[in-house]
Formats: structure tokens, sequence, C-alpha cells
């Protein structure tokens, strides 16, 4: 697991809180997010800097996750 507090890029696992969630977009300096428990509606972060990343996408398609 990865534990920066980075900014994340698009397809990155993170936690925001303890929620943890995909990149799914960042818009003008916005991160987008969505839950990986069920998919559901996408959220801004409140604050991206304080976003954990988890895996990066890159992670994820090597360990045959993506």
């Amino acid at each position: 697991m990865t534990e920066t507090h980075t900014m994340p890029s698009v397809g990155d696992e993170v936690m925001e809180g303890k929620t943890r969630a995909t990149v799914t977009d960042i818009r003008d300096g916005v991160v987008w997010l969505r839950s990986q428990s069920g998919g559901g509606p996408e959220w801004p972060a409140e604050d991206p800097r304080r976003l954990t990343l988890r895996r990066t996408r890159a992670e994820m398609i090597e360990a045959g996750d993506l």
C-alpha cells in the first residue's frame, strides 16, 4: 500500500476520511471521486491534499486488479 499525501491521478485508489474511492477525473484542479463500494454518484474531494493514496492505477494494473 502506498501512503502519501501527494496529488493523485485519474484511476488511483484513495481514502477520503474513512471512504475508499477512485479518482475519476481532475477538472480545473478539482479532484472528483467515486466510492469503491458500489459506485454511485461522483463528488469533489473536500481537500485533495488530505487524500491518502492507497494504490496508483499502475500498481493495480501490475497486481492484475484492473
